[in-house]
């Protein structure tokens, strides 16, 4: 599983560098942010591309997505 860490960014970014996973064929992702923003944003393209969506938020506003290609 490939690991992106977008913590810190605000968007674009973060979409720009799950998108460029997703169009390299990465099937498995685990994005890792804080932005609410983002979180939200990498949700959408997700699923837009027919990935799988695992959301986990601790409680100090981080979150990580687990994304599986369908």
């Amino acid at each position: 599983m490939e690991k992106i860490d977008v913590r810190g960014l605000s968007c674009p970014m973060p979409v720009i560098k799950t998108k460029k996973a997703m169009d390299q064929g990465a099937k498995d992702l685990l994005v890792v942010g804080t932005s609410q923003v983002s979180k939200e944003n990498v949700m959408k393209l997700a699923g837009s591309q027919g990935y799988r969506v695992e959301l986990t938020v601790d409680g100090k506003n981080e979150w990580e997505m687990k994304l599986n290609k369908q």
